[in-house]
């Protein structure tokens, strides 16, 4: 029985004095992601390999987010970053690539591809990001984009599928080292989502029909629908949860 001011108080979503970096920021799930955490208050740095792009976006975003060309496939210019900013409480680990295809097509540079930018840079970026926080003492959340792709298989979708499980495998050991020292690590696994990315895929019919009968609330996912999943993430709403994933999928990996 609650008496007094014993009612319990919901957590902030808020940010305020919260310095978040978001890679593959330009764009998509990455610039939505960014957009929802400088609302929320946090101090906004967009990171991306095209310069034009997250100007544009930061510009678009305003509240003091600001725009960073970096590669991060380059790890050596990765670590030159992090070592050389201050700390950051939250990382939005969105970069990534896709290349579908059976898995008797996939060659050599395919694999590659898809798994430096999906597996080894967001190792790489996660791990100098943590190592500053660690340095200074900083408490904070790393988000990893994964996928619904990584927790089902996919047709098609060998290469993606093993960077996905690859990133939901990472996130969980990377959970179990950082929580002593007040940083967690999860993943957000969303379904199809309508971006620059995905839009050439939409466009064949049957693909779409397929993917739509998989989707059991009827629709593609849109950006809009994973900015609470970050946000709550970010903030101290989620302080009890690590080494996890939210799986935003419309219900497809429900059987």
């Amino acid at each position: 029985m609650m008496t007094g001011n014993s009612v319990p108080q919901t957590p902030s979503f808020r940010l305020d004095g919260k310095r978040a970096i978001v890679t593959g920021a330009g764009r998509g799930i990455g610039l939505a992601a960014a957009a929802a955490l400088a609302e929320a208050g946090a101090e906004v740095t967009l990171v991306a390999r095209t310069a034009s792009e997250i100007e544009a976006a930061a510009e678009t975003i305003g509240k003091g987010a600001v725009a960073i060309l970096l590669d991060v496939t380059d790890v050596d210019s990765v670590k030159s970053f992090f070592s050389t900013n201050p700390a950051f409480h939250i990382l939005v680990n969105n970069a990534g690539t896709n290349r579908p295809k059976a898995m008797w097509d996939v060659s050599e540079e395919d694999f590659d591809t898809v798994f430096e930018l999906n597996v080894k840079s967001a190792f790489f970026v996660a791990q100098a990001c943590a190592q500053k926080m660690l340095a200074e003492k900083v408490h904070g959340s790393l988000i990893h984009m994964g996928s619904q792709m990584g927790h089902v298989g996919g047709l098609k979708r060998s290469l993606y599928c093993g960077s996905k499980w690859a990133l939901e495998g990472m996130n969980k050991a990377f959970a179990l080292d950082l929580s002593p020292h007040g940083i967690r690590s999860n993943t957000i696994a969303p379904t199809f989502i309508e971006t620059p990315l995905t839009k050439p895929f939409f466009e064949d019919e049957a693909f779409k029909a397929q993917v739509l009968a998989k989707i059991k609330l009827g629709r593609l996912g849109k950006v809009e629908d994973l900015m609470g999943a970050v946000l709550f993430l970010a903030s101290d709403a989620s302080s009890m949860m690590t080494g996890t994933s939210m799986i935003i999928d419309g219900g497809w990996t429900a059987d």
